[in-house]
């Protein structure tokens, strides 16, 4: 989508992640908050303000590195929005709940974001000699690649690997007798994740780039 990167291509890129990690972070903090644990809203987190949601290496430093390099996949997260799970009224379905939230955020930007894009699209014709052209074409890539980004968020936040979205779903299925030993894997998820990165990145980004073209068509 970006074949010469640059500066605007840049800015382009970081707007729609910037969005898209503030509001998964947001979706787990105010579902939490209406199942019944403030411990978000108290410490200020409950907002679409990016700067209070930023993580200097996962929402900057990564990213960047990930474009410049031409990575397949493109990732990033933000500062995790606090959540007390003792605070939930009803467990374990408010858990799942609250972990799912981040993941149906960024799908439901997927579809709010890639409908817009293909409006866009379709009225081409009539903007695309205009004195608009270059703003409408730079919100058409941005909204093109917020539909990317939130794909990427949604399918890998699903992966069962911790600290992901995933991990914590699949531990209120799992048996109470192996729920400590998967709890210690925790240590060792991060790890895991960075090798799942660069060792199968390519793998990852042929079924994210086949859901996004599945979006977009």
């Amino acid at each position: 989508m970006f074949p010469n990167f640059n500066l605007n291509h840049l800015v382009v890129m970081l707007v729609p992640l910037l969005l898209a990690v503030t509001v998964h972070e947001v979706a787990h903090g105010y579902v939490a908050y209406r199942l019944g644990d403030h411990t978000a809203k108290l410490a200020g987190r409950l907002t679409l303000n990016p700067i209070k949601h930023l993580d200097i290496t996962g929402s900057l430093i990564l990213p960047l590195l990930l474009i410049i390099t031409g990575s397949p996949v493109i990732f990033g997260w933000a500062k995790p929005v606090p959540v007390n799970f003792n605070n939930l009224r009803n467990h374990p379905k408010d858990t799942l709940l609250v972990s799912a939230a981040g993941v149906l955020a960024n799908l439901m930007l997927v579809m709010v974001t890639g409908l817009l894009f293909r409006g866009l699209m379709r009225s081409m014709p009539l903007w695309r000699e205009t004195f608009f052209s270059p703003i409408l074409m730079d919100l058409l890539n941005m909204l093109g690649f917020s539909v990317l980004i939130n794909t990427v968020l949604a399918v890998f936040n699903l992966i069962p690997i911790p600290p992901l979205d995933g991990s914590r779903i699949l531990a209120e299925f799992l048996p109470a007798s192996i729920k400590p030993y998967f709890a210690r894997f925790e240590r060792v998820g991060l790890i895991f994740l960075i090798l799942l990165l660069f060792l199968g990145g390519k793998s990852l980004g042929r079924v994210i780039s086949f859901i996004t073209n599945l979006i977009l068509k």
